[in-house]
């Protein structure tokens, strides 16, 4: 699975990158004054950039190092996208609700809408390139131009609506400075509402390049298999995002999250193999923390509510007494379940740091230097599988003879 598109950039594509990366950080630097200047704050716009900048620097370094895996400057072209789109949104704002005389207004209240072609065209492809930039075989070429068409025609419509929409009513935005009219098209414009109807045909593509990741994963080996790992493992914390989004009194920022920075950090590691194999120790330490977090919660909940309703004790010694308890069941907790999880999820870790417990065990017991040179050898081999085994052994130095302890004199010498 090694890239055909390794190599050195020319250099247009080169100049091309830079200026791609130089556009997207600029945007992205422009919407903190931006949200400040209309009155909206720069924690929100602050953390929408810290969000979207890493996936900019994963494709930089994608394209970087891969310049012809289109992957990069897909990643590029999302995270650039949904940036100017949040521009466009506060220089809405300063426009036409607070009423700065500023040009280019209408483009602005276009560029809104910037995040649709990036949600619809840039980003599902990568799921269907991964990890090289090529179609997995001649049958997915269609597949691929299918979906590109519908994204664009979902695009096309939604551009055609905003003019329309600007054209007849005029343009009004809402307090977060997206186009009024969009959300709910009336009139003339309530044809706008089938491109909901394209959105779900693009979600079962999606589901369908997921699907193909996920067999694919099963007739895999070595390093193409860690590298679907890192890729499905950031498509379920994109999952588990938008999951998160969903509930009101989470944080709404979720799916930003987790496909800003959870994804494209996992497909910015698996296409370049930075600690590839780290992956099976992050899965099943994330799946021990989950577990063991959530019957903490359980096991403090439980307490509170043994303690003031049965005990009838007040809230405070209720809460200190459950905090004390959960504290202590932590660590123990925790080796358990990690062990657990190790031994169900990380098989192969599992199995090592077993081999050199026993190993380490032994060892105890053998004194003579071949049963321990063949011993360890086995050893190696059995948890690393390395094509070549070697042990070095420095030149044995003379030791000075050994005499009794609590004698004063060398055996054989003159008093």
């Amino acid at each position: 699975m090694l890239a055909r598109t390794r190599g050195a950039a020319s250099p247009g594509r080169r100049f091309a990158l830079l200026t791609a990366a130089a556009l997207a950080l600029l945007v992205g630097a422009a919407l903190i004054p931006l949200s400040v200047l209309a009155g909206q704050g720069a924690p929100a716009s602050a953390i929408q950039v810290a969000i979207f900048v890493p996936m900019c620097a994963v494709g930089f370094l994608v394209a970087r190092r891969q310049p012809r895996n289109p992957i990069g400057w897909l990643l590029l072209v999302f995270a650039g996208s949904v940036m100017l789109s949040g521009d466009a949104a506060e220089y809405n704002l300063l426009v036409y609700r607070l009423g700065y005389h500023l040009p280019f207004g209408p483009v602005a209240a276009l560029l809104t809408i910037a995040y649709v072609p990036a949600l619809f065209i840039a980003l599902p492809p990568v799921l269907l390139l991964f990890p090289d930039g090529t179609i997995p075989s001649p049958r997915w070429r269609w597949v691929l131009w299918s979906y590109l068409a519908i994204g664009g025609a979902g695009t096309a419509a939604a551009y055609a609506g905003a003019i329309q929409i600007m054209a007849t009513s005029g343009i009004r935005v809402d307090a977060s400075g997206d186009l009024a009219a969009l959300d709910h098209p009336s009139g003339s414009a309530a044809w706008m509402s089938s491109v909901e109807k394209v959105t779900f045909l693009l979600a079962a593509f999606w589901l369908v390049f997921v699907a193909r990741l996920a067999l694919s994963w099963r007739r895999s080996t070595g390093d193409q298999r860690q590298q679907l790992k890192w890729l499905l493992t950031g498509c379920a914390g994109a999952a588990a995002g938008l999951l998160i989004s969903q509930v009101p009194a989470l944080d709404p920022e979720g799916t930003a999250i987790g496909v800003g920075i959870v994804l494209p950090t996992c497909i910015g590691v698996a296409i370049l193999r930075y600690r590839l194999y780290d992956i099976d120790r992050i899965i099943s330490r994330t799946l021990a923390y989950a577990i063991v977090t959530g019957l903490l919660v359980g096991v403090y909940s439980g307490l509170v509510l043994l303690a003031t309703q049965v005990l009838t004790l007040t809230s405070q010694v209720a809460v200190a007494a459950a905090t004390l308890v959960a504290a202590a069941l932590f660590n123990p907790l925790r080796r358990r379940v990690q062990h657990r999880v190790d031994r169900r999820f990380n098989r192969a870790r599992y199995d090592a740091d077993n081999t050199v417990a026993a190993f380490a065990a032994r060892l105890q017991d053998v004194t003579a230097p071949g049963d321990v040179r063949s011993d360890l050898l086995g050893t190696v081999h059995r948890v690393l599988e390395p094509a070549l085994v070697a042990v070095w052994v420095p030149h044995e130095t003379r030791l000075p003879p050994r005499w009794p302890l609590g004698s004063t004199s060398r055996p054989g010498s003159r008093k």
